[in-house]
């Protein structure tokens, strides 16, 4: 339903950052918004605080996952920052192309199948996040989120919360041992 409201979902590419703010600056002047906090796409720079926004994860249920993809996030903004500040470029792809990579990501999971849009074929889930952390890898020990990041493995290994709850699920037949499972493992320590 989310998806019916404008400014949601993945954001349109800008060229500078200049353009940006021309975008926010005419939905302002405009009365689309009043400010730049009513933009809600899955990745989105904050207009407070100055920050780069990863609104595209649910929340997750462990506390330890939540680090990870923090981590994660993390690597791939430094990354791309040091190839783009040594002049090295990178696939930018189509907006409708990166939402059918969110839609199959969404339905299938950790078990599905992206499509690597440069190599033009389906690829494996887990062998895409395995390409993702080796992609990171050489920022990691400077940014001090190895064991982070290296928990990707785990998850890739053992299945996501999503899995889980659909286990427990299908072992109790039970919503509520599901709710359960879900208090217990957000309760658990990173």
């Amino acid at each position: 339903m989310f998806r019916r409201f404008p400014r949601t979902g993945i954001p349109e590419q800008f060229g500078s950052w200049s353009e940006y703010e021309e975008y926010l600056n005419l939905l302002v002047e405009l009365k689309c918004i009043d400010n730049g906090k009513k933009v809600w796409w899955d990745l989105r720079p904050h207009p407070t605080f100055g920050t780069l926004e990863f609104r595209v994860c649910d929340v997750p249920t462990s506390p330890r996952v939540t680090i990870t993809l923090a981590a994660l996030a993390q690597a791939i903004v430094v990354k791309l920052y040091r190839l783009r500040r040594s002049n090295l470029g990178f696939r930018i792809y189509p907006r409708a192309l990166i939402e059918e990579n969110k839609w199959r990501a969404a339905r299938w999971g950790i078990d599905g199948k992206l499509i690597d849009f440069g190599q033009r074929k389906e690829v494996a889930m887990r062998d895409l996040a395995h390409e993702l952390c080796a992609f990171v890898d050489d920022v990691v020990d400077e940014l001090g989120s190895r064991r982070e990041i290296e928990y990707v493995n785990t998850i890739v290994r053992e299945g996501t919360s999503a899995d889980r709850q659909l286990q427990v699920y299908r072992e109790s037949g039970d919503l509520k041992a599901v709710m359960q499972w879900i208090v217990d493992e957000t309760r658990r320590t990173a």
